[in-house]
């Protein structure tokens, strides 16, 4: 741990209030979730293989699916254990392949150097058609702003509870993500997410508000296509990822 930690908010009172709730985006006064421990084989301690049907993005081999937001080469490092390393300031990264209605499994952990709290500890983020963020964050006893902790969809929702492991351990989301519908530019049905982190269900098809925003509403103003690429996030700090793939279950749901 560094001599200092930064000490950084723990939410806002001056953001918007979310519609249909009584709290404001990053609430500084929203409830935290309850700290709940997850079983020992839940949290991807042990490498698990991807289903057959898989898309695999990837498997600590290479980073040969991933490239730059922008198109430029995946400029985050490879790691010991299969893992890939955000390489900080370079940017986030996105798959090649684009999907829409998924399942998505993705392992992550937080460095064990700690040099701020709140959102400055162990940050990231996984995006659903690089536009629905579900929070990566070190939130081991670490407070900060409800819908801004580890697996909520941020800005929006808290998760159900707390299921976070000590820094250095690894974590895993197990998502499924509904594309929202349009019909002539009109929003017909919103997008939804289940969540399971490591094991346990904190998010039961939640149905989102819009595309991720930081300090603002999320909105369906801006229609989007029915597919996007998965974004993993540089938000300054050495998280790890490794063993991500993802079902597309439009085909599933059309036989």
């Amino acid at each position: 741990m560094a001599d200092e930690i930064r000490v950084l908010p723990k939410g806002y009172t001056d953001t918007p209030l979310i519609p249909g709730q009584k709290w404001r985006v990053h609430d500084v006064d929203r409830p935290m979730p309850p700290v709940i421990e997850p079983g020992l084989n839940s949290t991807g301690a042990a490498f698990s293989s991807p289903p057959s049907d898989a898309h695999v993005l990837f498997d600590g081999s290479n980073a040969d699916a991933w490239t730059h937001r922008s198109g430029e080469p995946c400029g985050w490092a490879l790691v010991a254990g299969g893992a890939m390393e955000v390489t900080p300031r370079t940017g986030d990264i996105r798959s090649k392949q684009e999907f829409g209605t998924c399942q998505l499994h993705v392992e992550w952990r937080a460095p064990t150097e700690i040099y701020a709290d709140s959102q400055g500890r162990g940050n990231s983020g996984v995006f659903l058609l690089g536009l629905y963020e579900i929070q990566v964050l070190d939130g081991y006893d670490n407070p900060t702003y409800a819908d801004g902790v580890t697996a909520a969809i941020y800005g929006q929702y808290p998760p159900l509870v707390n299921a976070c492991v000590p820094p250095g351990d690894w974590h895993n989301f197990d998502v499924v993500f509904e594309t929202p519908k349009y019909e002539n530019g009109k929003l017909m049905k919103p997008a939804t997410m289940t969540v399971f982190h490591n094991g346990l269900l904190v998010h039961l098809r939640q149905e989102m508000q819009g595309p991720t925003q930081h300090r603002a509403l999320a909105s369906y103003a801006q229609p989007h296509g029915p597919k996007g690429p998965l974004v993993l996030q540089d938000h300054g700090d050495r998280v790890q990822f490794r063993n991500i793939w993802v079902r597309e279950l439009e085909k599933l749901q059309a036989d």
